[in-house]
């Protein structure tokens, strides 16, 4: 009904109620009242899906080459994209096509990048949007923007003359979130409910082929609707790259950038195990960066030693601690370099007492020619014996310990616990679940005492290397892994 007769119907039944000598004021400022409510909620709903829209007009093209040391999740992905390419083989096999694809991953894996690159691959149109845009305090937004967002894909693949869409959802727990989960707030729930709905609208014999294409890192908190067979119909693990992938996203992300002859991208890529492949493109940004601070032409290997540093602890910082805090860093970094380097030769890579984020100093560890992800008992023992190293250091130089010692003692705690799920400690094998927290605990502190004794035993045996290290280091600030082996030597 247009505007202009409602406006000009409300005014007549004013008019003849006031002729009646009927008191209209409650009216008018009900009336009012009605229209501001509904001006507030028909912007909120616009901006919302204006918001969507605008989000996903464009995309950089990407490619599947652009997405680094994800070789297995980008093998799964395609293969579960052929019905966008092949739909008449598809339908002569029998095979239902695939409705969604979940994408589970730690953040910074990837997960965006493969989304456009399937896009680019099937020559689909793209559309995004993340879990969190569909929800408002409104009731009906949310399920209004989900009806958007296809409609938007459907539209957005006809205009750019595709047979394909691919609709993808970042955040997606936050939106597919297990229902009844969010106590008295139903929007989140009749949400969920529309974007089910969606997908199984969703049919072989359309104009436009939709995929839906969901990333997120946790799910756990997905509600089982979503995740069954006819809607999300396979998950794809997106992990952390490993040593070859991490090579490869290093010459993605320098392939721009001039490059000195003695950067080795192999060295780089060993002393970033656990890098997602955002932290990488950061290392590699922050190494230009700092060779452009000092007025470098080219970014020398230096450059990419100290960005690992500034991407894992933070920037250096201007406080400087008091002299007496310097020399106990000193001695607690030099504990845990000593016990590290006797406990497995070949393991430190530098050290340095130089304040950076919430770190007063650190050891940067050398990581091995392979990536590991199996350990013994006795590798165990010894992270432990290099994470207690610091704070026995201090011991037995000051009697006393310092809270700088917190975050070692946390790991220290982990690592026992590992030895007990693993079937390592005097407990056996064990289920940990059925394990009283008494026992786990009493257990954990036996593991830890006994290889407190042994560190304690180590650094007092070789008293004179933490001597010599906790010097020098107190006088260099830094030491490289040349520096640090000189200083063994002439001990």
């Amino acid at each position: 009904m247009p505007k202009e007769v409602v406006v000009g119907s409300g005014a007549g039944i004013i008019l003849f109620m006031l002729f009646l000598g009927i008191n209209v004021l409650p009216l008018i400022l009900f009336g009012l009242l009605a229209v501001a409510l509904f001006i507030m909620f028909e912007g909120q709903l616009r901006d919302g899906i204006k918001g969507i829209g605008t989000k996903t007009k464009t995309i950089n093209h990407v490619t599947f080459d652009d997405v680094g040391g994800q070789d297995t999740a980008i093998n799964e992905f395609k293969e579960a994209l052929e019905f966008l390419l092949k739909p008449v083989e598809i339908v002569e096999m029998g095979i239902r096509p695939l409705k969604g694809i979940l994408l589970v991953g730690p953040p910074g894996t990837g997960k965006t990048l493969l989304a456009k690159a399937a896009a680019s691959y099937t020559k689909s149109a793209f559309v995004a949007a993340s879990g969190s845009e569909f929800i408002e305090m409104y009731a009906g937004v949310g399920a209004k923007r989900v009806r958007q967002l296809f409609s938007e894909a459907r539209k957005k693949a006809k205009r750019e003359g595709k047979n394909g869409a691919i609709v993808f959802i970042d955040e997606l727990e936050i939106l597919g979130a297990k229902r009844g989960s969010h106590q008295s707030h139903m929007e989140y729930d009749q949400t969920l409910n529309q974007l089910l709905v969606e997908m199984d609208g969703i049919s072989n014999d359309e104009e436009t082929r939709l995929l839906v294409v969901g990333a997120t890192n946790r799910a756990d908190m997905l509600d089982p609707a979503i995740l069954r067979p006819g809607r999300l119909d396979r998950q794809v693990a997106v992990n952390l790259p490993d040593k070859k992938g991490r090579v490869k996203i290093l010459m993605i992300h320098t392939q721009n950038k001039p490059l000195a002859d003695d950067v080795c991208l192999e060295d780089i890529a060993k002393a970033t195990f656990g890098f997602s492949g955002a932290q990488i493109e950061s290392l590699a940004n922050e190494a230009a960066i700092l060779a452009l601070r000092d007025g470098e032409r080219k970014i020398a290997h230096r450059y990419f030693v100290e960005a690992i540093d500034k991407v894992i602890l933070g920037e250096k910082l201007d406080r400087r601690p008091s002299d007496e805090e310097i020399k106990r860093v000193g001695i607690h970094e030099a504990g845990h370099a000593v016990v590290s380097e006797l406990v497995r030769p070949g393991s430190v890579s530098s050290l340095t007492i130089v304040p950076r984020g919430q770190a007063l100093g650190f050891m940067r560890k050398n990581t091995p020619e392979h990536d590991q992800y199996l350990y013994t008992l006795q590798e165990l023992e010894g992270q432990i014996m290099v994470a207690l190293g610091g704070a026995i250091a201090e011991d037995i130089y000051y009697g006393a310990r310092s809270t700088g010692a917190r975050n070692d003692f946390e790991q220290a705690w982990n690592l026992a616990k590992e030895i007990i799920k693993s079937g390592m400690s005097s407990l056996g094998v064990i289920a940990v679940s059925e394990v009283p927290n008494d026992l786990a605990f009493k257990e954990c502190t036996e593991i830890l005492k006994n290889v407190e004794e042994n560190a304690s035993a180590l650094l007092n045996d070789n008293r004179d290397l933490l001597d010599a290290v906790s010097s020098r280091l107190l006088e260099e600030e830094t030491l490289d892994r040349q520096r640090f082996l000189e200083t063994l030597q002439s001990a």
